[in-house]
């Protein structure tokens, strides 16, 4: 136990130092191993760690997914979705910001990276609503939190990892993540009627489309609605598996690339992209799987389990504890790092407490997703700083708070009601 509480430190000083996240796992992982059995042990332990996490064939839906997201969003097919929520909602009070949450949960869905989600739809939705008079923190902190959605709704890049870190199907954790997709859509949809609440001019009113303008911008996105049915339909439908869903998603993605015409030139710039971001995260799942190796090792997990049986707190009353550290983790680490790090102590427990370990990956997700706008390390308001540098972060931070409450009521819901996220698993699968 002492020996696992040294390794858990060790990671987290690396990371504060700012070493690099995968080096850190993997060196603490490395050194507590090595002083607990020896170093050739230590050696031969990080060796089949890095074959066997690289060489798995699950791992393979990583690259098609993320070279899909890069394609699609290269495609130009975000300005096409906005513009559809827009013509159909954006007559409401409120609808631009609305339209920017629906948009970007449709991006989402072909995407899988939060952060592709907020950098393309910052640089779509943010002029239009500057332009029809929407304030900067309302404008900014819908596509903060409109970003988020890229994380959950399916496919998801995380999830993926979850998924291979803690051996849970891909295929039902996708399911699992539709209708809390959903739930989040609409939770980000209140927060922005809240926010017109507070500050009714932070938005004016806009024209309504004609009927001849929704159809024209809705007969432009029937490839995403053919991709997304596709892919996700032929996992659901037990048509194919996860990894081939993401060639298929893959190819799909390169063949409306190819007839929007994509400069040669911007489709090498996305595969060089799309290989560094593989890369990245691959050296995450090695040095993860050392620390993990680690953990497992020391027996940490195991002492926690008993100590929290002994004790006679409810199981209900660990998770709320477990939940709570994530949001304070949240507003300190990266969130793959914050997953990463903790999961090799906390998925045995919660597992050996009885639930369902499909559950767990949505809540870590959610949880997850609410680091990404929590300050001050919530990477999606960095984002959208580096997307409009002249407005204030004090002003994108005070925007999101609306956000971060409906992220926690969607997390309350989840939690008090796991049906909500395991009803398409037990459906389909």
């Amino acid at each position: 136990m002492l020996s696992a509480t040294l390794g858990f430190l060790a990671a987290f000083a690396l990371i504060f130092l700012r070493v690099p996240i995968a080096l850190s796992l993997g060196l603490a992982g490395a050194v507590g191993y090595a002083l607990l059995v020896g170093v050739k042990p230590a050696l031969s332990m990080i060796g089949m760690s890095a074959v066997s996490s690289t060489l798995s064939y699950n791992l393979a839906v990583i690259p098609l997914f993320i070279l899909m997201g890069n394609l699609i969003a290269g495609a130009g097919i975000a300005k096409e979705l906005y513009r559809t929520a827009q013509a159909y909602v954006g007559h409401l009070k409120g609808g631009l910001g609305v339209a920017t949450i629906l948009s970007c949960g449709g991006f989402a869905a072909v995407c899988g990276s939060s952060v592709a989600t907020a950098v393309t739809m910052g640089k779509v939705a943010i002029p239009s609503m500057r332009e029809f008079g929407y304030s900067d923190r309302l404008a900014t902190a819908t596509v903060a939190a409109g970003g988020t959605l890229g994380i959950l709704i399916p496919p998801s890049i995380i999830m993926v990892v979850y998924g291979i870190s803690t051996e849970t199907s891909i295929g039902e954790l996708f399911a699992a993540g539709v209708i809390p997709g959903l739930v989040g859509i609409v939770g980000y949809s209140l927060a922005v009627r809240y926010t017109l609440y507070r500050h009714p001019d932070a938005a004016p009113d806009v024209e309504r489309a004609s009927r001849a303008e929704r159809r024209a911008t809705l007969r432009k996105t029937w490839s995403v609605a053919v991709l997304f049915a596709v892919v996700l339909g032929g996992i659901y439908a037990g048509l194919f598996t996860a990894t081939e869903a993401a060639g298929i998603g893959a190819s799909g993605a390169l063949v409306f690339a190819i007839i929007r015409r994509m400069p040669w030139r911007e489709f090498l710039r996305i595969l060089v992209e799309s290989a560094e971001t593989t890369a990245v995260l691959f050296a995450l799942i090695i040095g993860a799987k050392v620390f993990a190796e680690f953990v497992n090792y020391s027996g940490a997990h195991h002492g926690v389990l008993s100590f929290v049986q002994d004790s006679g707190f409810s199981p209900a009353m660990v998770m709320l504890v477990i939940c709570l550290i994530y949001i304070l983790l949240g507003c300190l680490l990266d969130s793959l790092a914050m997953m990463l790090l903790t999961l090799p102590m906390f998925f045995p427990i919660v597992v050996g407490l009885g639930y369902d370990p499909v559950w767990f990956g949505v809540m870590v997700v959610m949880l997850v997703e609410l680091g990404l706008i929590t300050p001050p390390i919530g990477i999606n308001l960095f984002i959208l700083k580096s997307v409009v540098p002249e407005v204030p972060l004090g002003t994108i931070i005070r925007g999101i708070l609306p956000f971060v409450l409906a992220d926690l009521g969607r997390l309350l819901l989840i939690g008090l009601v796991p049906t909500l996220a395991l009803a398409l698993p037990r459906l389909f699968f």
